[in-house]
């Protein structure tokens, strides 16, 4: 069973995840909140596998929640909902420790597997915003000879390939591996340069 939990200040749109969420089997709503401050009065009740979070209208606040979370539930996959793809702030959540987001006009089954995808590890997002984090690594002095210590051969074939401008298509296709191994061991990348990140 993948627990799952949704900070949405839309009634509808909170209340539809949730049905949603609670009807399809192997799936549970632990709870759905309005705000940043009701989750985290709920927090210590609750175990979360996955927490859908909309930070589109808050701006900073919602990134700056998604530092909190990470740092009061660590093992919890957090995803961005967004009405739009390429937005700063799904960079910004993503630097911030957000596992992947999805976009408020994703078909149900699509949510669903984008929620289970988070839940195993791996990192639902396109190849353009994975890019954009990859670089901003980059800048940050994460990305260099110094990652040679932190990531497998495999990985770092994977982010050379990345950086270069190639789709995880491509990429999956070019290392003969499965579009979902790829974008899992991108999450592994991914965790690895943001905990070296954290450090500094």
């Amino acid at each position: 069973m993948i627990n799952v939990a949704v900070i949405e200040d839309n009634d509808t749109i909170r209340e539809g995840l949730k049905i949603l969420i609670n009807e399809t089997y192997g799936y549970s709503c632990s709870a759905a909140f309005s705000s940043y401050d009701l989750f985290y009065k709920e927090i210590k009740k609750l175990s979360i596998d996955v927490l859908l979070i909309d930070i589109g209208s808050s701006g900073s606040k919602g990134i700056s929640a998604v530092k909190k979370i990470k740092t009061l539930v660590p093992e919890t996959s957090i995803l961005i909902l967004t009405l739009y793809e390429e937005n700063n702030l799904i960079f910004d959540a993503l630097c911030a420790g957000a596992s992947g987001y999805v976009v408020k006009r994703t078909p149900p089954g699509k949510l669903l597997e984008a929620i289970q995808e988070a839940y195993y590890g791996g990192t639902p997002m396109n190849s353009d915003i994975a890019r954009k984090v990859t670089h901003f690594f980059q800048r940050q002095n994460q990305i260099n000879s110094a990652s040679q210590d932190l990531l497998s051969d495999g990985e770092q074939d994977i982010l050379n390939k990345l950086i270069e401008g190639n789709s995880f298509k491509v990429i999956s296709d070019t290392l003969l591996m499965s579009i979902e191994d790829m974008r899992f061991s991108f999450r592994n990348i991914y965790k690895k340069l943001h905990f070296r990140a954290q450090l500094k």
